[in-house]
């Protein structure tokens, strides 16, 4: 039997499920490498339960870093700030999954 110590899965509010398919959208569409499938599985997640693979909710906030790179000199610092802050959102999420528990015992 083998087991990971870290989740498979990660449930994200709907609010931040739907906030992410418009800048995944546009990160599509600027070619943005691997922006296809967390847009898919963002896509679906919105529109039921936002049960997302973690590793898809770290490759969506990764995506969203590389376009606010991308689009760092032709947009408004709002909406600059708008996606750096779903990425940094997503990613928060998948760090907070992959931390150790902490325990009251002493090791």
């Amino acid at each position: 039997m083998t087991s990971s110590s870290f989740q498979r899965t990660l449930t994200l509010p709907a609010t931040l499920c739907e906030q992410a398919v418009p800048y995944l959208e546009q990160a599509a569409r600027r070619t943005v490498d691997g922006a296809g499938v967390p847009l898919k599985a963002f896509r679906a997640a919105a529109d039921g339960d936002c049960t997302l693979p973690v590793s898809v909710v770290e490759q969506a906030a990764g995506c969203l870093l590389v376009l606010a790179t991308e689009t760092a000199q032709s947009v408004r610092p709002s909406v600059l700030r708008a996606t750096i802050g779903v990425a940094l959102c997503l990613r928060d999420a998948v760090e907070a999954v992959r931390r150790p528990a902490l325990t009251t015992r002493f090791w």
